[in-house]
């Protein structure tokens, strides 16, 4: 199932408000769920096309406990709920309701987020040529290069005394 713009899903919607279409029909055309777009059309039935911009909220646990109760008083399902509630997903819906019957109302309590920071890239401060830092710094350079080609050295001679060379004839 492809994902559908904002635009796309009002489209949907519109075609079968319009009575242009059925469910079936659209489903077919457009290669997705009738389910889906009996959400699509509800959303657009109940919020317009505010209903299908996206929001990046977090919702408090009282506010989610208030549309799960609202859900089980009316019998309204995830989809209707989502709707009525201007929440921009069913599923988010759906993992309430299930969070909330394995664990009670503390799974509905939002869970503060650690961001981990980003280090802060260090500047190099660029020494001076012939100061004692850069001189320090030049011999330390060349410790780790002698050795470095000590150890290669090493291991090449190992490498041959584990495994001489023929000589041909």
């Amino acid at each position: 199932m492809a994902n559908f713009t904002a635009e796309e899903k009002i489209f949907i919607a519109r075609l079968y408000l319009e009575g242009k279409h059925s469910y079936l029909e659209l489903q077919d055309l457009f290669k997705v769920s009738y389910q889906m777009i009996q959400g699509w059309v509800r959303l657009y039935q109940v919020q317009g096309e505010e209903g299908f911009k996206k929001s990046y909220t977090s919702y408090s646990a009282g506010f989610k406990m208030d549309v799960l109760n609202y859900m089980k008083e009316t019998g309204t399902s995830s989809y209707d709920a989502a709707a009525i509630f201007n929440i921009s997903s069913p599923s988010l819906v759906r993992t309430w309701r299930i969070n909330f019957n394995a664990d009670g109302f503390d799974a509905l309590i939002p869970k503060k987020q650690r961001r981990i920071a980003m280090k802060k890239e260090t500047q190099k401060v660029k020494l001076v040529e012939g100061s004692v830092e850069a001189l320090e710094e030049r011999i330390k350079q060349l410790e780790m290069e002698n050795a470095y080609l000590k150890k290669l050295n090493a291991l090449v001679q190992m490498q041959e005394k584990l495994h001489p060379k023929s000589k041909r004839k």
